[in-house]
């Protein structure tokens, strides 16, 4: 049994194909945006309206060009958006260490201060003593 298609095709049945299907497009009745795709806008049908498509071309490469920038003017932004997102993060960071710390410190000021006071009531107390007891011890005798 033949098989039904050919499995090789050579360049002369691509190009007969690609011809013929051209030309039967051509043929057949067809509107202008047909003709527009299959001859390209260099078509005769278009010489009075040449300057309308140019004129148009140009307002889309405009708007084109207009756009590139501003897409790339977003990425700038949001290239500079995540900058300041890390450094934000880093600067509260910054602030919660710095806070911690403080905390610490002043707990420890605190501490000192305690020690300190405790120390010179001790050393009150000591010299009250000092002049106490011998008072005591004077007038007892």
């Amino acid at each position: 049994m033949p098989p039904k298609f050919k499995r090789h095709l050579n360049d002369d049945d691509v190009t007969g194909s690609v011809k013929s299907e051209r030309r039967n497009l051509l043929e057949e009745d067809s509107d202008e945006e047909e003709d527009f795709f299959l001859r390209g806008p260099g078509g005769p049908r278009f010489g009075p309206r040449n300057d309308k498509i140019r004129h148009v071309q140009n307002q889309v490469d405009e708007v084109i060009d207009v756009m590139q920038e501003n897409i790339t003017k977003v990425i700038e932004r949001g290239e500079r958006l995540d900058d300041l997102q890390d450094k934000s993060e880093s600067l509260s960071d910054n602030a919660t260490a710095f806070s911690n710390r403080s905390k610490q410190l002043r707990r420890q000021m605190w501490w000192r201060g305690c020690k300190m006071k405790a120390l010179v009531a001790l050393v009150a107390v000591i010299l009250l003593l000092v002049i106490i007891i011998p008072l005591i011890l004077k007038y007892r005798t």
